[in-house]
């Protein structure tokens, strides 16, 4: 066959075709596993890796990307002054000898406004930012504490009753605008952010308690999913949502079903407990103060648990036992995928770095291969449990 210019442009066109056929066409259509994009929080299983683009969320895998990872747990840190200032994470993390992977610090709705540095300089030291937000004005808290005469639950009562943040305000819509300012803000972070929203709603010294400040039974649920639809109506789907009550501290604290808002609405269950005040003055194990907590959490949602604050304090001498007697139980829990050190100096000295005995304690617990993690912006929050 005699080859002319328009016989060799068909037969340059074939071969184009060709090589997409066998070769480009079938990467693009089974390329491998790519990390969601960061703006995105998707729900996955502990077994599943999941790829994301504009239009989809898809199953594709055995497990990767995940954070924490099947059978690993995080730990993380709270201070005072939060990501304003490092020189207590610093302090906690030479004395445990291992970089927390999370941060929680708080914000109450009647002062803070969105501030994207704090988030950024918490990622910016590889720890997930988890924000306490609370919908209340704290120097009510303050001036009640500064009234010496006051009892503990005096100022419980004080700082509880801000009529202003009642629940029922926060469900016909009064607080939306502030809201979104802050859902445009996280979905402009572009990575994971924790919330936790309302923390200890069990108990009765906060205002969006339904056993204070004028609050009624159903309307803290109400509130929880108004906030949370808010948030995805403005497209800030990457939040991590934890709900975390307060640890019983007698059989007489109410149901805890009745202020759940379900697992639709919620990624990361959680609680707070303390060793060496209150209830639990005299030496409490992890399980007897966690314990019920736990079970009765397990009766009504799948979500993993997280404890969301703890501490102990050395007024008994036992602090060190505490937390080794601790990181020994926690493995038993493996739907428990984190814990959050309270290291502050507040009433009583929760800080690990305060003590020699105690910093040593904790080092020895987290240099544990179960807690060898790091976060990054790409990892998703694992949501289901380990069974």
């Amino acid at each position: 066959m005699r080859l002319t210019v328009p016989r060799v442009a068909l037969l340059l066109v074939g071969v184009v075709l060709l090589a997409y056929a066998f070769a480009v066409a079938p990467a693009a259509q089974h390329g491998g596993p790519t990390a969601a994009p960061p703006d995105r929080v998707a729900r996955a299983a502990p077994d599943a890796v999941v790829t994301a683009d504009a239009a989809a969320v898809t199953t594709i895998g055995p497990a990767a990307g995940l954070f924490p990872p099947a059978g690993k747990a995080f730990f993380g840190v709270m201070t005072d002054k939060g990501p304003y200032d490092f020189t207590a994470v610093d302090r906690f993390a030479a004395a445990a000898k291992r970089q927390p992977q999370v941060m929680l610090f708080g914000a109450g709705w009647a002062s803070a406004t969105f501030d994207r540095m704090l988030f950024d300089r918490i990622k910016a030291r590889g720890m997930l930012p988890m924000l306490g937000w609370e919908p209340w004005d704290y120097r009510v808290d303050e001036a009640a504490r500064k009234q010496k005469k006051l009892t503990v639950r005096q100022i419980d009562r004080v700082r509880s009753t801000q009529p202003y943040y009642r629940l029922s305000r926060i469900v016909n819509g009064d607080f939306d605008s502030y809201l979104r300012s802050w859902a445009e803000g996280v979905k402009s972070l572009g990575y994971p952010v924790a919330i936790r929203f309302a923390h200890e709603m069990n108990g009765d010294w906060y205002p969006w308690c339904e056993k204070a400040n004028g609050n009624r039974p159903g309307e803290y649920v109400q509130a929880w999913r108004h906030v949370h639809d808010l948030f995805e109506r403005a497209g800030a789907t990457n939040v991590i949502w934890v709900w975390s009550p307060n640890a019983r501290w007698s059989k007489t604290t109410g149901n805890l079903a009745d202020l759940y808002p379900g697992d639709d609405y919620v990624d990361w269950v959680g609680t707070t407990g303390y060793y060496g005040t209150g209830t639990w003055s005299d030496y409490t194990s992890f399980d007897a103060i966690f314990g019920p907590t736990i079970a009765e959490i397990r009766t009504f949602s799948r979500r993993p648990m997280v404890v969301t604050e703890t501490g102990a304090t050395d007024a008994g001498g036992r602090k060190a036992q505490w937390i080794r007697d601790t990181f020994r139980a926690l493995p038993k829990h493996r739907d428990v995928i984190g814990l959050i050190w309270f290291e502050v100096d507040k009433e009583l000295d929760w800080r690990i770095a305060a003590s020699p005995a105690a910093s040593k304690a904790f080092a020895d617990s987290v240099a544990a291969p179960r807690y060898d993690v790091h976060w990054s912006p790409e990892l998703l929050p694992r949501t289901e449990r380990d069974e």
